[in-house]
């Protein structure tokens, strides 16, 4: 058996072909990494994430251009939102740290901000792991970490992780602040908006409990993250906590289920390539080489949504009408075999979901003929 490094050298290799000659690596970020789990039997978005493929390029290539992400203006609104929020040397956010977090430490007068800048994601992540050391070795005063860079092991491969901020109390503990720009009205905010931010940020909480599982005191991670967004339609910071344990317990319950990356790659017949440069056909013919699990609920989550519902609704899978659908009909896949045992011409009888599909077909027959006299 090869050595750790000549194995993790070799899948490095493997997943640099898999994106193409001489195409830099996409970063695998906490938004994507939160999708992913939410979907861990997709060995496609597993294996095109693990490789660093640009999945909208590649959707764009495969004719299903992607209508994921946001929009330009957002990310300008949001950079601009952030600034505002960390100037001063953080002193309103360290301000919203203390007010809804741990109002029984000392008010954050001044705090310590460390340079976080290093060469490469590894150096960041070392640099970040340094400055996370110094200040559980010196408790007592409040340290800022602006963008610091985490990683975490993803189905074999590290992925790099940059939170808005990280925040250290003076009692030790390290809490994950997440920016967004959409607003808090009266107080509240979009449920979905704030769900999807949770998910995020209970990506990072994991990452961050990588780092203190190797200090010693190890460090407590809190689990309550600070959201800040601006208030009512200003431009002025306003904050919530917001318990992410249950998002955390999901997301390292999902993640462990992934099929390792390199298993995937070991599984693709060889030569196979996601390059958007390629001819269509033979791009077509590589991504369909890797088995989808398409719900309706990639739309919002995956760049290669429409191309996977494409192909689910022509293959007739009961996917494309939704998880809770898919959950219902048991052992039957595809809208044909659904349809078959509705009309008695396939299935088990004492499998309860073709049952439950006889009666129901019983039921409308019975209706219509009603309704035709």
């Amino acid at each position: 058996m090869p050595p750790p490094r000549t194995r993790g050298t070799a899948l490095r290799h493997r997943l640099a072909e898999l994106r193409g000659p001489d195409v830099p690596a996409k970063a695998l970020d906490a938004r994507a990494l939160a999708a992913l789990a939410a979907n861990p039997g997709c060995a496609r978005r597993a294996i095109l994430d693990g490789a660093g493929v640009n999945k909208a390029a590649l959707a764009s290539a495969l004719g299903s251009p992607s209508a994921f992400g946001q929009s330009q203006f957002a990310l300008t609104r949001g950079n601009a939102f952030e600034a505002r929020v960390k100037g001063d040397g953080g002193a309103e956010l360290l301000r919203l740290v203390h007010e809804k977090l741990d109002r029984s430490a000392e008010p954050p007068a001044h705090a310590r901000v460390p340079d976080l800048t290093a060469t490469g994601p590894q150096g960041r992540t070392a640099r970040t792991e340094l400055e996370l050391r110094e200040a559980a070795a010196h408790p007592g005063a409040w340290t800022l970490l602006d963008h610091p860079m985490l990683a975490l092991d993803v189905a074999g491969s590290p992925a790099f992780l940059e939170p808005d901020a990280v925040v250290v109390h003076p009692d030790g503990s390290w809490t994950v602040v997440e920016i967004k720009s959409f607003p808090l009205l009266d107080g509240s905010a979009d449920p979905a908006k704030v769900g999807a931010a949770a998910r995020q940020a209970a990506v990072y909480v994991l990452a961050l409990e990588d780092v203190a599982a190797r200090l010693e005191p190890a460090p407590r991670v809190r689990h309550r993250v600070l959201l800040v967004c601006p208030r009512d339609f200003s431009n002025q910071p306003a904050a919530s906590a917001v318990d992410v344990r249950k998002q955390r317990a999901v997301t390292a319950r999902q993640l462990t289920r992934l099929t390792r990356i390199e298993d995937i790659a070991d599984a693709l017949p060889e030569g196979t390539c996601f390059s958007p440069e390629l001819p269509a056909e033979e791009l077509t013919a590589a991504v369909e080489s890797v088995p989808a699990t398409y719900a309706p609920e990639c739309l919002s989550a995956c760049e290669l949504a429409f191309h996977c519902r494409t192909r689910a609704r022509e293959g007739g899978a009961v996917t494309s009408l939704g998880r809770p659908v898919r959950a219902e009909l048991g052992g039957l896949t595809t809208v044909e075999d659904v349809l078959a045992a509705a009309r008695g011409e396939a299935g088990d009888p004492e499998d309860p979901a073709v049952a439950a599909l006889r009666r129901a077909a019983a039921l409308r027959a019975e209706a219509l003929e009603a309704a035709c006299r």
